[in-house]
């Protein structure tokens, strides 16, 4: 496939360079955010070899791609110099997106940059998981122990990570927020909450609250940081801004980080904390059987990083384990299962080769290629798949499976 001639197609279709203020890719889609959506011809690009499909949601313009979707994205990216990788310029031509749309937008784009980093540490995490099954390594071992700080790094500096997209997202400086979660985090901090000794900061009391492998606290000192930060652009003479703006900023953040917005997130990490575990000991057959039958449909809208990873992060985080994971894992097997039942059937030949490469890589935990490219196309496989995931949902709720690393919910 020439990938060149596929991301000029695509751009056309799009509404053209001058119609795009943002981009990125998650691991199986370009999303665009445009200038005149209107301009984005759905109907066309679904006839374009190479595209599996189309959604529209969180105010993103999503094109399907599947697994080769970094190398069209490269191709893609001489023909946009003007556009933005990250941020989002809060410019349309047309309706102004809703209030949900724009949260939804926000969260995943804070989110899908910092997958690679998860993810990949978390595939290190289940080798380590692996070799200590198999007494290869034991857990005591130099190799051991370098391999388990390597797999829990991005979890511990999760708040930097996220400081950094949730900067770009809310157009603060990035290095200042990236500053702003290494304080929330720092070991002299850390320090103060492990020895658990009444702090104060200019005489208010400072929560103690530990913000490692937090998601809710950090976001919300980006966002306040945001404006504080626009606010001393306005006050700080043009001859010392340099210096005088990002000096300032910090000094008002300090005790709203740790005296009252970072409390508050906290809490709101905790609200969410105690749900999920309710959920998952009380009820542990629900969250399984939920997403055994919903996370396609959750997957077609493009919210499967919007709703899940703020969640699973949280369990994993508090429990240890999150109960979400099984029901995406037989969701992902069932449209694989779906797609590979089409290549043993199909008697058209590309469509057969189609349906069978689609299959494995959704077995592997990447289903969007076979949702759109074989299953909803033909709609049955993809009713039989919802019931196959709610089947393994069900005996995954009822059997209490857990997931214990956050990776991709495939046979991996």
């Amino acid at each position: 496939m020439n990938y060149k001639d596929l991301a000029r197609t695509i751009l056309t279709h799009v509404g053209g360079e001058a119609n795009v203020s943002s981009y990125t890719h998650c691991a199986t889609r370009l999303r665009f955010n445009l200038k005149d959506p209107n301009k984005f011809d759905s109907n066309s690009l679904k006839h374009v070899p190479g595209v599996m499909g189309t959604v529209i949601a969180g105010g993103q313009h999503q094109v399907i791609i599947g697994s080769d979707v970094k190398l069209v994205f490269d191709e893609l990216t001489p023909l946009l110099p003007n556009a933005s990788k990250e941020q989002v310029v809060e410019e349309q031509l047309g309706d102004k997106p809703s209030l949900f749309n724009t949260i939804l937008d926000t969260i995943s784009g804070m989110f899908t940059p910092i997958l690679p980093a998860i993810t990949g540490a978390a595939m290190v995490k289940v080798l380590l998981i692996l070799l200590s099954m198999g007494h290869v390594l034991e857990a005591d071992s130099a190799t051991y122990q370098i391999l388990t700080f390597v797999g829990d790094t991005p979890f511990y500096f999760l708040p930097i990570m996220l400081a950094y997209t949730a900067s770009v997202k809310f157009k603060l400086s990035p290095m200042l927020g990236m500053t702003l979660g290494l304080m929330m985090i720092h070991p002299t901090y850390m320090q103060m909450v492990t020895d658990g000794t009444p702090v104060n900061f200019l005489g208010f009391p400072v929560t103690l609250a530990k913000y490692t492998a937090t998601v809710i606290p950090v976001i919300l000192v980006v966002f306040v940081a945001s404006y504080v930060e626009r606010a001393m652009e306005k006050i700080t003479p043009k001859a010392i801004r340099f210096f005088l703006k990002p000096f300032l900023t910090l000094l008002v953040m300090v005790p709203i980080a740790f005296c009252l917005v970072g409390p508050i997130g906290s809490i709101l990490g905790k609200g969410l904390e105690g749900i999920l575990s309710v959920l998952q000991q009380s009820t542990p057959w629900v969250l399984p059987i939920f997403f055994g039958i919903a996370s396609p449909i959750v997957i077609m809208f493009g919210m499967h990083y919007v709703v899940t990873i703020p969640l699973v992060m949280t369990a994993i985080a508090v429990n240890g384990y999150d109960m979400i994971g099984s029901g995406f894992l037989v969701a992902n097997i069932a449209q694989g299962a779906s797609a590979l039942a089409i290549w043993l059937l199909a008697k058209n030949h590309d469509f057969k080769a189609l349906a069978g490469s689609t299959g494995i890589t959704a077995l592997l935990g990447v289903t969007e290629p076979a949702i759109y490219g074989v299953n909803l196309k033909l709609k049955k496989p993809f009713l039989y798949a919802l019931i196959g995931g709610l089947c393994g949902g069900l005996v995954c709720g009822i059997g209490g499976v857990k997931r214990i690393v956050f990776g991709p919910t495939g046979l991996t």
